[in-house]
């Protein structure tokens, strides 16, 4: 039994040691083994990478070979365009060269006629002086010859003929000046003088002269304090609404409104009226009162524009022109009010266009509207005549009007002879005695501005102006000026009177020596 166990443990051991000693050897041999493989896979992947390599290596130089050709294709090429560009510079540089060359040629050409020509011309001059020389040489002898001849020097000759040339023309001169102006007013003045006298004798118009200020009267004077009001409030918030300027000084129970604008200054006057009548001042019953001036001022416009259609019979004229006219009641010229003075033009026209047979209606249609600028000058830039003539197109008044209130100045050339009556009716309301004034400065500057102008021509002795400015007599001295040249002298003095001064109607002028001979600035 033990024999036994101990041959099966000997057996068992031997077998432990069996495997324990085969186990190493066959890992050896496994680990052998793979290493082989390995090396055999190593030397394909070597044999592999060494044939990419080699690949590689012939595209590479495939490549760089192809790349080296098409450089040098590519430096051909431009070197080729380089040559041919080149080749054309060097072409045009010669065609330029060439013109250059014939330029020179021509120029060189030139260069040679000119001088050829500057000594031709050299000796032409001289040559020209020479004969200059002989001739006034030639010329001296012959005026010496015909001294001694005549008598006189050659300046007493020529001062002779001037003198004796001179007196004829101004005689021939004066006599068909004379011969005309006979001949043109033998039927005019004639005519136009009755036309003149019979319309003004028919139309009498009374006119009310205002300034730039107006008086409103006091209860007392009490009165001013209230109407300044605490610190001021009242007279500022007045000054504001109506845009006037109240003066409040030591007149007794009165303040002065001042202001250029006609029709501001009658609103203020009203309100300030109604302020004094209700006692109740301050700035919200001021403004409440302002609005009320102004809206009785508007109709009092529209009220005088109606009139003055009815009081001139003409008819048919748009309602916003009738409003102006109305405006115009404000307005004065030189102390002559524009409405007024509006009418009588009308009534002018129509009686002169009656005379002469023409559109009676048309005409007192432009005589009233001829002013119609005045009604707005203070608010709109420019002329009067440049305002109502923008007026009238404006509201679709006939071309015959617009031109006569272009033209009733001069301005513009009439073009119809009604425009041509509007000139003269404005002349005659204006011009007749007692329709305007002027300040005692204008009409002594206007006198002696008269007297200068016809002192400063020569042969004037002395110059009176005379007749309010409408006449200037002229004493010339009769050694220096003839009965031709008082003609000339005339019409010479009334021409600068037209250009240098300004004056309503005309201007008669009257030169005085032995005889007198009259003529107008017109």
């Amino acid at each position: 039994m033990n024999s036994t166990m101990i041959t099966v443990i000997v057996a068992l051991i031997a077998v432990v040691v069996t495997v324990l000693i085969a186990a190493p050897l066959a890992a050896k041999m496994a680990v052998a083994k793979k290493v082989r493989e390995d090396k055999e896979k190593l030397g394909s992947a070597d044999e592999k990478a060494r044939s990419i390599i080699d690949e590689a290596i012939k595209t590479a130089e495939t490549k760089k070979r192809e790349s080296l050709l098409e450089a040098k294709e590519e430096a051909l090429k431009l070197k080729n365009e380089q040559e041919k560009e080149n080749r054309e510079r060097r072409a045009e540089l010669q065609k330029y060269e060439k013109r250059v060359l014939s330029k020179e040629e021509s120029v060189d050409r030139k260069a040679n006629q000119l001088e050829r020509r500057e000594s031709d011309l050299a000796a032409k001059e001289t040559e020209l002086h020479k004969k200059e020389k002989v001739v006034e040489e030639l010329q001296t002898q012959r005026v010496q010859e015909l001294e001694k001849i005549s008598g006189m020097t050659s300046e007493e000759a020529k001062d002779f003929l001037l003198k004796s040339v001179e007196e004829e023309v101004k005689a021939d001169a004066a006599k068909l000046y004379k011969e005309a102006v006979a001949k043109a007013k033998d039927d005019a003045d004639k005519r136009a003088q009755e036309f003149v006298v019979t319309a003004i004798q028919k139309c009498a118009v009374d006119h009310v002269s205002e300034s730039t200020i107006s008086v409103v009267e006091l209860p007392g004077d009490e009165m001013k304090g209230r109407i300044i009001g605490r610190e001021g409030r009242n007279i500022r918030a007045l000054e504001q609404a109506t845009g006037v300027d109240l003066i409040i000084d030591d007149t007794p129970e009165a303040v002065v409104l001042s202001s250029f604008d006609p029709v501001r200054r009658e609103v203020a006057r009203i309100a300030l009226e109604k302020l004094i009548v209700d006692g109740r001042i301050h700035p919200a019953r001021i403004e409440e009162t302002v609005e009320k001036a102004k809206k009785e001022v508007e109709n009092r416009m529209r009220e005088e524009g109606e009139s003055a259609l009815q009081e001139a019979g003409v008819h048919g004229i748009h309602p916003e022109l009738i409003k102006l006219l109305g405006r115009m009641t404000f307005r004065t010229s030189y102390g002559q009010n524009a409405l007024k003075h509006s009418i009588e033009v009308a009534q002018l026209c129509g009686l002169l266009a009656g005379e002469i047979g023409l559109d009676i209606r048309m005409a007192k249609r432009a005589g009233l509207l001829h002013d119609i600028g005045k009604s707005i000058d203070h608010e709109v830039e420019g002329s009067h005549i440049q305002i109502g003539a923008d007026l009238c197109r404006k509201y679709k008044e006939p071309a015959i009007v617009i031109n006569a209130v272009e033209s009733h100045h001069g301005d513009v050339e009439p073009q119809s002879l009604i425009a041509c009556i509007v000139q003269a009716a404005d002349a005659i309301s204006a011009a007749r005695p007692g329709a305007r004034r002027e300040t005692l400065e204008t009409y002594t500057n206007r006198l002696k501005d008269l007297e200068d102008i016809s002192d400063s021509f020569k042969g004037v002795e002395k110059s009176f102006a005379i007749q309010a400015g409408r006449e200037v007599r002229v004493m010339v001295i009769p050694d220096q000026v003839s009965d031709a040249d008082m003609v000339l002298l005339a019409r010479d003095i009334a021409k600068k009177i037209e250009d240098q001064m300004q004056y309503p109607g005309q201007i008669k002028v009257n030169v005085i020596r032995e005889s007198r001979v009259t003529d107008y600035a017109k």
